[in-house]
């Protein structure tokens, strides 16, 4: 009976092309199968070993050990530790108790059964084999033909392996039938998937950045490179290049001569447009160049907010913005920025309203007239702190003011900082430990929450996005993460 199984293995090894201790494993699973129907319950726990050298097997009913104090939730299988310890003084919770019992002859196995299991865990390997095979390639394009389509969307064929494409990674209104050949980009790889484990995307910005590397060689001499890319799948996108050789002109090198290039990238998407633009360090000057075609008159950035206010005049204002708001979007997943487009009349709106928002705070901290206030305005003062903390020297070189003014100014912002931090500071006290416990709370976040009546994590939870950003001045994602962080112990308690 032993030389049958070493036998059974050896054959089903080169067969199917596949690892001898993966037919062993699959026969191991066979048997312990099997012998699970001898009991009157098949919720036990069966082991069968092999031995991989004379083909003798063994075969132990064996019981996980569990805590004393979590009872036994399937019993045919656990056993408590008080218990198993009488049999092994030293067995630990998370053990296995096993009792050798007799072990079914090889041929009295059913043998479609055990057949079955055998092929399904060498189908099994045969596919991982496969997938790995192809990994090993490095590839992140795959070009394969369609085979079918099923309710998730497309399967695609690259020699043995399939590939799923989503129907919502499609480029829109793109039409792919069976037997198309397609190109697409490898998404993520699901080893747990039943079906195809390759996930594939036609409208990622790394398959547009992938694409343009198979069309220009500088790429791969490390000449060029696209340090960026954004998309409107099938209609418009924008990628950033930068040369590392001051010889080569990184947009026509990237359009090709006659626009071959760019072309035959073209006609894999759809024929969506693609706006090449010079990636540059300078935020300010990679936000005009992503801004392109339209013409920026100037550009405030805003640090804190990571935000910048785009002027642009009438006639480019259309432009800026694009239809539907296309081009803002587009330079602004591009660059990292939020990009606010402005005519000059609503920027010179916003400044005014700056300007008598930080005129007030002057007027009412400092206790000076608005002459006073609008001379620190003209010198480039927007804040307590630059009063109080900019060196002397500084403030001593405004013909306005004699020393003693300065001074008195100085003294003024120190002492209304200091009423506003222990007024921060009795805030902060109003608020409970589960909201200032909460992964990225500033007290000054919390002082803006505390000032809106949030003084809770459920108070928190319950605010929507726009809620929040409206009163704290956070971005949109940083306020998403906050809520969704705020309500996680809804979900977990």
């Amino acid at each position: 009976m032993s030389r049958e199984v070493l036998m059974l293995a050896d054959a089903l090894a080169r067969e199917k092309n596949v690892d001898r201790e993966i037919v062993f494993e699959a026969l191991e699973m066979a048997l312990a199968s099997a012998t699970k129907k001898r009991y009157a319950t098949e919720d036990v726990d069966i082991r069968v070993s092999i031995d991989r050298e004379s083909g003798e097997y063994e075969t132990f009913r064996r019981w996980l050990v569990v805590p004393d104090e979590a009872g036994l939730q399937e019993p045919d299988k656990e056993i408590l530790q008080f218990e198993a310890q009488e049999q092994l003084s030293d067995i630990e919770v998370g053990d296995f108790i096993e009792e050798q019992i007799e072990s079914l002859a090889f041929g009295r196995i059913g043998a479609q059964a055990a057949k079955q299991v055998i092929l399904q865990r060498i189908r099994d390997a045969e596919r991982e084999q496969i997938l790995n095979d192809y990994l090993e390639r490095g590839e992140k394009v795959m070009t394969g033909t369609v085979k079918r389509a099923d309710k998730n969307g497309l399967i695609i064929e690259s020699g043995r392996v399939e590939a799923l494409l989503r129907r919502d990674q499609m480029i829109p209104k793109e039409n792919l039938r069976s037997g198309d050949r397609v190109r697409a980009y490898i998404l993520k790889v699901d080893r747990e998937a039943r079906g195809p484990q390759i996930e594939l995307s036609r409208t990622c910005p790394d398959f547009l950045i992938k694409l343009f590397e198979n069309e220009v060689p500088e790429m791969e001499q490390g000449l060029l490179e696209i340090k960026g890319a954004a998309r409107d799948p099938g209609v418009r996108a924008k990628i950033a290049v930068i040369t590392y050789d001051k010889r080569i002109d990184p947009i026509g090198t990237c359009v090709g001569v006659r626009g071959t290039r760019v072309t035959a990238v073209r006609n894999e998407v759809a024929g969506e447009a693609v706006d090449i633009v010079l990636w540059s360090e300078d935020p300010a000057q990679f936000v005009i160049g992503a801004l392109a075609p339209a013409q920026v008159s100037s550009i405030v950035v805003d640090e804190e907010r990571h935000a910048m206010d785009v002027v642009v005049d009438e006639e480019n204002l259309a432009i800026a913005i694009g239809r539907s708001g296309q081009n803002v979007r587009l330079a602004s997943d591009l660059t990292g920025w939020q990009i606010n487009i402005m005519t000059p009349e609503e920027s010179a709106e916003k400044t005014e309203k700056e300007v008598s928002s930080v005129r007030q705070l002057f007027i009412d901290k400092l206790d000076v007239d608005q002459e006073v206030a609008d001379i620190l305005i003209e010198e480039g003062f927007n804040t307590l702190e630059e009063v109080a903390y900019v060196p002397l020297s500084e403030m001593l070189e405004i013909d306005s003011f004699d020393e003693d003014t300065v001074n008195e100014l100085r003294t003024r912002a120190r002492d209304s900082l200091l009423t506003l931090e222990l007024a921060k500071e009795e805030r902060i006290g109003e608020v409970s430990q589960d909201l200032l416990s909460l992964e990225g709370m500033t007290n000054e976040l919390i002082a803006k929450l505390a000032d809106n009546q949030v003084h809770t994590r459920d108070d928190l939870a319950e605010l929507a996005v726009d809620e929040l950003v409206e009163a704290t001045q956070i971005d949109e994602e940083t306020a998403k993460t906050l809520i969704m962080k705020a309500r996680e112990h809804w979900f977990t308690s």
